[in-house]
């Protein structure tokens, strides 16, 4: 799934008209949970990702894909209208980013944020219990974390909220020192 700005955008008014619909049906936390197991069969699943993203198939090759994993995963009828019309508008390659906006829409309706955090490696769940604590007390609200490993950082964390990156990662701290003895 394309991450440019385009994409995003179009995923972002296709999750918000999801979101809708799906608020006005009482149906958001059902379709928030078939989308997130709809998620985890994109990253588990190379072939739906080439279903998904490649120009060789054709809108109805993409609704067939996307009904038939609808239906054997006991889908909600509305998230299956959703991933046709989605299918059928040429727009399943921005299903990633439509996944990503209706989860933080979903959160948000609750009150919570959506944080995501990178490290260099996995966090025990000591340290992913601490990040959490630590989101908790400096942002007021309960944080959903999605965590990601990034070697390249080499050490620290990064955190984004929204637009907001906090970033102590060993990789910045390097890259900002390399940065003022060029200035020197």
């Amino acid at each position: 799934m394309a991450d440019d700005p385009q994409t995003s955008n179009v995923g972002g008014r296709y999750a918000q008209a999801l979101f809708d619909l799906a608020k006005d049906r009482n149906e958001v936390a059902k379709v928030e949970a078939d989308l997130k197991s709809l998620k985890v069969a994109i990253a588990d699943s190379r072939d739906l990702r080439v279903l998904l993203d490649s120009p060789t198939f054709g809108a109805e090759d993409k609704a067939k894909g996307l009904a038939a994993i609808a239906a054997a995963a006991g889908f909600s009828v509305t998230t299956r209208q959703f991933l046709g019309l989605l299918s059928a508008n040429g727009r399943a390659g921005a299903l990633g980013a439509v996944i990503s906006d209706f989860a933080r829409l979903a959160s948000e309706a609750r009150g919570e944020v959506q944080a995501q955090v990178t490290t260099a490696l996995p966090l025990t769940s000591a340290q992913a219990k601490g990040v959490a604590q630590a989101l908790r007390q400096a942002l007021g609200k309960d944080p959903q974390i999605e965590t990601r490993v990034d070697p390249a950082l080499l050490g620290g964390i990064k955190v984004r909220v929204g637009s907001r990156l906090f970033d102590a990662s060993l990789r910045s701290k390097l890259d900002s020192l390399k940065f003022a003895l060029k200035r020197a």
